[in-house]
């Protein structure tokens, strides 16, 4: 029997999106002179996507920052932005999950904070669109 093929609703497109925008994430963080420590993070709370440090000498940046960041992709504005898919209740995960790491890794204490990365693919293989929202939880 053949494997079923995933349509672009399926959860295994979904998955293989998120995938894409993760890598893309991490690829345009890395341009921007941060170090990926970690990816898919998993605590009690959910799942950290990334887990970046930003180094001191950045603009505004005193010292090492500790950066989780959450990565949403969309192929298409159909249900919005992707910025726009976190809600009220995915921000207070995101602090929850966050804070569980930091008792999990009291040695990694010091700044930190949360960023969404929105990042469009479009399904015409134009180039995707990243937008980088720091501080974006609070």
């Amino acid at each position: 029997m053949a494997p079923a093929k995933s349509t672009p609703g399926s959860s295994d497109a979904r998955r293989s999106l998120g995938r894409q925008g993760e890598a893309l994430a991490a690829e345009y963080l890395i341009s921007q002179g941060y170090q990926i420590l970690e990816r898919n993070v998993r605590t009690l709370y959910g799942e950290i996507d990334l887990i970046a440090c930003q180094p001191a000498g950045a603009p505004g940046v005193r010292s090492a920052t500790l950066v989780f960041v959450e990565v949403k992709t969309r192929s298409s504005s159909a249900y919005g932005y992707p910025e726009e898919s976190v809600t009220t209740s995915k921000q207070i995960h995101l602090i929850q999950s966050a804070q569980a790491y930091l008792q999990d890794h009291p040695e990694k204490a010091g700044d930190w904070r949360i960023d969404v990365i929105a990042v469009r693919i479009s399904r015409s293989g134009g180039k995707p669109e990243i937008k980088h929202f720091e501080n974006a939880v609070h």
